[in-house]
């Protein structure tokens, strides 16, 4: 017999009883009958009842065992009476009637519980994560992990990618957050960047023919924590394609993201493909964001035009001073009470704006507030422009184009969910396209790359010449899920003499793209063929097949919000000595 299990603690089943066995794993619970101890025992597959019989060696061992002690326990399998079988368990019609009992590893008093649904403040928990991790719920966010890393893998391949791994000691790169940095003992005052993705180095594995790479790669960005992001680093599939267009990544990426979805998913709908391709300023309008969540059905609608010199004197200025009115329908509504409309009401102005007007279309025309200073042909406009009926009502948002976007959004949301429209269980997927190439730095007031600073201008080298910076798209394209961004994406800029352009209008000198992307640039001019890909982030796809709402119910072991590792005592600081062999010295910040 094996020196210490002959099955694990999920395996046993009835056509066992009447063998001996030895069993392996920690100790769950304990529930003392008085003449008999019965104990859970827990591994990685599964857990086992385990009887001691009173007045026994192996009683006394177990019965001084603490929760979360690991045992090996020798004995006999036999059936459970028919009032004891437990249906919620794959060994629950068998246990273990112990005899022998042998104390691997005996625990202290435990500073979290395993078993039960208990709540545990984060700190503690990412504290003590390794016991953290045996909780039922934990451990099995940690094995779907581990099964979509694999499932997406083996998709990969099936479509002729082949993985690759890439540098993590490289030269700091303009992917819009902080590199963390690596100090080069050999090369004083120098320093590695670890890479926040491996933009460049897959885009040269394109240029040296190898057509699909992928990797599940590993990323690092100093930045600050989020319940969607983890401070420090994250994993992503990254992957790119030579001799594509854009709807070639698309139809590459699809298959994998709604069969890893449909494999996962636990039965909730996923979206059919080809999915929705929804433009960038297309998504800002009807949706009031970038990342819209598919599931609510509401669309927003421009009505500048109805309010532009109406008789609703505090819309018609912002509309003739260059604001926009966006008009959010809510389905249905008129039949709530006045409370719906001045509970919304208050809400708004917590969110910091001055109200939320509406108009409640009744069959013989518009009713509320606004409609009552409103030309009635102006109320039917926006009744026909927002396709309204008798028993609906619409919702406003005015001011500046940014923030009337923006506050549109968030009101499409809460009329989502008060009015119950969400689509439950279901994941819908959709694209983003047509990004702008560049943005205003509302700080500097200097032209910036808005997003993938190595994608390829729509209208290539004219449109850098010709056009406004500030109108250029790019192909860049993002793919979101339920109104979270799983991956940005876009087709590369694969000529020199474009990205040089491309770079000199966002500030940068020849010299200085030459410095810091040289070898890229070096490679290109040997011949590179056009390009693309994308990186949906792992992290985040296993945290909606959970239905977690934080990031770190899904990190195997996760930074705190602060960036520290309070179970490893990470950052921590670094002796004299090894500062002096780096050649750094350290100079905190005045308190």
């Amino acid at each position: 017999m094996h020196l210490y299990r002959t099955h694990s603690c999920g395996e046993l089943r009835a056509a066992d009883a009447g063998t001996e066995a030895r069993l392996s794993g920690w100790v769950h619970s304990k529930r003392d009958h008085g003449g008999l101890l019965f104990l859970d025992l827990r591994d990685h597959y599964g857990l086992t009842q385990i009887v001691f019989a009173a007045g026994t060696e192996a009683f006394a061992a177990a019965d001084r065992a603490r929760p979360e002690s690991v045992l090996t326990v020798t004995g006999q399998v036999v059936l459970r009476e028919g009032g004891t079988v437990n249906p919620k368990l794959p060994t629950g019609e068998v246990e273990l009637r112990a005899a022998a009992v042998a104390v691997q590893s005996a625990a202290e008093v435990l500073p979290i519980q395993v078993a039960g649904s208990e709540q545990f403040p984060e700190e503690l928990r990412l504290r003590y994560r390794f016991i953290d991790l045996r909780r039922e719920r934990i451990h099995r966010n940690m094995l779907l992990r581990a099964g979509v890393i694999a499932s997406i893998r083996r998709r990969m391949i099936a479509q002729g990618f082949t993985e690759f791994q890439t540098p993590i000691l490289t030269a700091s790169s303009p992917e819009g957050a902080r590199d963390f940095l690596v100090p080069a003992r050999l090369h004083p005052g120098k320093f590695y960047a670890l890479p926040q993705a491996p933009q460049q180095f897959k885009q040269l594995c394109m240029v040296a023919g190898f057509d699909r790479y992928f990797q599940i790669a590993p990323c690092f960005r100093d930045e600050a924590s989020r319940a969607d992001r983890s401070p420090g680093e994250f994993y992503q599939l990254d992957f790119e394609m030579s001799f594509v267009t854009q709807e070639d990544v698309f139809a590459t990426l699809e298959p994998v993201m709604a069969g890893v979805f449909e494999e996962f998913g636990g039965g909730r709908a996923v979206s059919a493909t080809p999915f929705p391709r929804i433009p960038y300023d297309t998504a800002l309008l009807e949706y009031g964001t970038d990342k819209p969540d598919l599931r609510n059905p509401l669309k927003i609608t421009d009505v500048t035009t109805q309010f532009a010199g109406s008789g609703f004197g505090l819309f018609a200025r912002i509309a003739a001073s260059g604001g926009v009115v966006r008009a959010i329908p809510a389905p249905g509504a008129a039949s709530q009470p006045r409370s719906f409309f001045d509970k919304l009401n208050d809400w708004a102005r917590e969110q910091g704006a001055g109200g939320l007007g509406y108009i409640v279309f009744e069959a013989d025309g518009g009713k509320g507030p606004i409609a009552r200073n409103l030309e009635p042909a102006r109320t039917e406009a926006i009744r026909e422009a927002c396709g309204m009926r008798p028993g609906d009502a619409v919702f406003f948002a005015a001011g500046k184009r940014e923030d009337a976007q923006k506050f549109s959004g968030t009101v499409r949301t809460r009329l989502g969910e008060e009015l119950g429209l969400i689509e439950r269980d279901a994941f819908r997927f959709c694209w983003i396209t047509d990004f702008p190439m560049y943005e205003l730095n509302e700080e500097s007031g200097q032209i910036d790359f808005s997003h993938n600073p190595f994608s390829m201008p729509q209208g290539g080298m004219q449109a850098l010449e010709t056009q406004d910076p500030l109108t250029i798209k790019a192909f860049q394209y993002d793919i979101v899920c339920n109104g979270i961004e799983l991956s940005s994406g876009a087709i590369r800029n694969h000529r020199p003499d474009i990205m040089i352009r491309a770079f000199e209008i966002a500030g940068y000198t020849a010299a200085e793209v030459e410095a810091r992307f040289g070898g890229m640039l070096n490679a290109f001019r040997y011949g590179a063929p056009p390009h693309g890909g994308s990186a949906p982030g792992i992290d985040r796809i296993v945290m909606l097949l959970a239905d977690e709402p934080n990031i770190r119910e899904v990190i195997l072991f996760p930074l705190n919000q602060q960036g520290e590792d309070l179970m490893m005592g990470a950052p921590a600081e670094v002796p004299p000595e090894r500062l002096k062999e780096l050649s750094l010295r350290v100079e905190l910040p005045r308190k």
